[in-house]
């Protein structure tokens, strides 16, 4: 297995309280899986993420990448959060080989490998454009790409099209499946959206309300490759559909109550 969680739990102390994120999750990540974590707000989706990316530690249990304890910073994933986080006073095509630079790769190498990063996401034509001038989609694909670019073997994804309208989500869904079936990469991708997680997954993880446990695992038996544009008017996609609301929504109910 590429990614363990082994009975994880992680409290944190908030106005001198203590408040517990995480209980005892357990679950076994193989490597080239595509995951979507679904749950309600505060559950601690983002925080599992953090931790597997060795952005913190664990109050309890044990993240285990590749066999080994994360203990620190996690150099095998790429973090993909909700905001792009590009800096403004760089082009497309410096952001993206921003990675490749703090790791001295000769200026000759960097810029192949950014051309082919820049054609891979589809941006060709606009290199020499900067953040400001994009729309929220570009912005998305350069962050894919500047992620992509240093070959993590994990995508870490936190809601990262959670801003964008319905028309531009899908769309980007093709371009990350393709990219995921082109590249063999392990996905672990945080959504609310449980068409999103369908269209998407292999497997879909619901997790309680806070703290956040594991309620059930939904393996998503759609064929592949997918269409995204089609997938939601299959009779499959509504069965898992239905199952994964059935499960979702008392939590989200009493999230709403509290």
């Amino acid at each position: 297995m590429l990614i363990r969680w082994e009975g994880v739990s992680k409290a944190f102390v908030k106005g001198g309280r203590p408040v517990q994120a995480l209980d005892s999750v357990t679950l076994e990540i193989p490597p080239g899986e595509f995951l979507a974590i679904v749950g309600p707000s505060g559950c601690g989706k983002s925080t599992l993420l953090n931790l597997t990316a060795g952005l913190m530690r664990p109050t309890g249990g044990s993240v285990l990448y590749g066999d080994a304890p994360v203990l620190g910073v996690n150099t095998g994933v790429g973090y993909i959060t909700q905001k792009d986080n590009l800096f403004p006073w760089r082009t497309v095509e410096d952001n993206i080989g921003l990675a490749l630079e703090i790791r001295g790769v000769a200026r000759a190498q960097r810029r192949e490998r950014v051309a082919k990063h820049i054609e891979l996401v589809g941006l060709a034509g606009f290199e020499k454009h900067y953040p400001g001038e994009l729309s929220g989609g570009m912005r998305k694909r350069v962050t894919l790409a500047r992620t992509l670019i240093y070959e993590p073997e994990t995508l870490l994804m936190d809601e990262p099209f959670g801003a964008l309208d319905a028309q531009l989500k899908l769309i980007l869904h093709d371009e990350l499946l393709r990219l995921w079936e082109s590249t063999g990469k392990t996905i672990v991708f945080v959504t609310h959206d449980l068409a999103e997680a369908v269209s998407l997954a292999g497997r879909v993880a619901v997790f309680s309300g806070r703290p956040g446990r594991i309620k059930l695992i939904e393996e998503v038996k759609l064929p592949r490759p997918r269409d995204v544009f089609q997938v939601r008017f299959s009779a499959a996609f509504g069965a898992h559909f239905d199952r994964l609301w059935e499960c979702l929504r008392e939590d989200l109910r009493r999230g709403e109550e509290v």
